[in-house]
């Protein structure tokens, strides 16, 4: 897959696209219908499947104050993205000035001159140009008029829930991972390095991996079962989402503990993926620490009782 970083970059020529335009964090389900139907479309026609993002995500320019924690940063979304199969990537850096460009202008900009487009794919609250006035019947008539076609696709639910990336944020942050798993269409993982923690889970209780400062979505404070990825291998884990309060931190903090462990190169560099399978429990403070390593020795037993049951229906 290509990845374009600016519109300059597309080269001369580049099209027929079918295009679909939005900033896809999370990837989920209703994404993937779109992109999937943008690659089968693409083929059909003999043209390129492009779907068009920006970066930063367009309210931490607008609107600061109110921006939503990413489901996924730039790099997991690229990635995801790929999955689905399309040809390229345009990351459009969200400047004052893209924001300020109407929708006649991104459209004849960018999807007429540059792309060639074809048709564009997109959801049924479709919003873009300067303070999002325009909507998917304006594409449609632009369309008309430069030549395109336009697909609209419904909303989606699964188990009474929107498929959106805002119900998600929500499912998240009450801990509720299965229906986010339904809405995703895979379990929700955060990406990160290891830093350095003050060395209480070795010394008091269990060793643990810390993650450095993580200021994306997370899952709500508590305990959850998880796969943890350290480069390149994968272990099950029980990682700890919060402020770890028996040992009086004021700090907010992602501690995880491999069950499988054996002993691991780490750097500053190393990748983490964690991936969050079930919650068990809140996070509490505790009366001391041997209290908190009975817990987390409870907690580890539930996650094992989990992963044997995991291990035997998946045969």
């Amino acid at each position: 897959m290509q990845i374009f970083r600016a519109i300059d970059e597309i080269p001369d020529g580049y099209g027929p696209a079918v295009v679909s335009i939005g900033n896809f964090d999370g990837v989920h389900r209703a994404h993937q219908r779109v992109l999937k139907a943008l690659v089968h479309r693409a083929r059909q026609i003999h043209g390129r499947a492009l779907a068009v993002t920006f970066d930063p995500h367009p309210t931490r320019i607008l609107r600061p104050d109110v921006a939503p924690k990413l489901l996924t940063p730039l790099p997991l979304k690229l990635r995801k993205i790929t999955e689905t199969g399309v040809d390229a990537v345009l990351v459009l850096p969200f400047t004052r000035d893209l924001s300020v460009m109407s929708p006649r202008e991104f459209v004849e900009h960018i999807l007429v001159e540059k792309l060639a487009t074809k048709e564009v794919h997109e959801g049924y609250n479709f919003h873009f140009g300067h303070k999002a006035q325009g909507d998917i019947a304006q594409l449609e008539e632009l369309g008309r008029e430069f030549g395109f076609a336009v697909k609209i696709y419904p909303e989606m639910k699964l188990r009474n829930h929107t498929v959106s990336s805002s119900q998600i944020r929500k499912l998240i942050s009450a801990g509720e991972m299965s229906r986010v798993r339904t809405l995703l269409g895979r379990s929700f993982s955060v990406i990160s390095h290891p830093g350095r923690g003050r060395g209480l889970g070795h010394k008091y209780t269990v060793p643990t991996i810390n993650l450095v400062e993580y200021n994306e979505m997370v899952p709500g404070n508590g305990v959850y079962i998880t796969r943890t990825r350290v480069a390149d291998e994968t272990f099950d884990s029980v990682t700890n989402v919060g402020v770890r309060p028996t040992f009086g931190e004021d700090g907010f903090a992602i501690e995880t503990h491999l069950l499988n462990f054996h002993p691991i190169e780490l750097t500053a560099q190393t990748e983490v993926e964690i991936t969050f399978l079930k919650r068990i429990r809140d996070e509490i403070k505790f009366p001391n620490t041997d209290a908190l390593k009975a817990q987390i020795g409870r907690d580890v037993q539930t996650a094992l009782r989990y992963f044997k049951l995991h291990t035997r229906y998946a045969r």
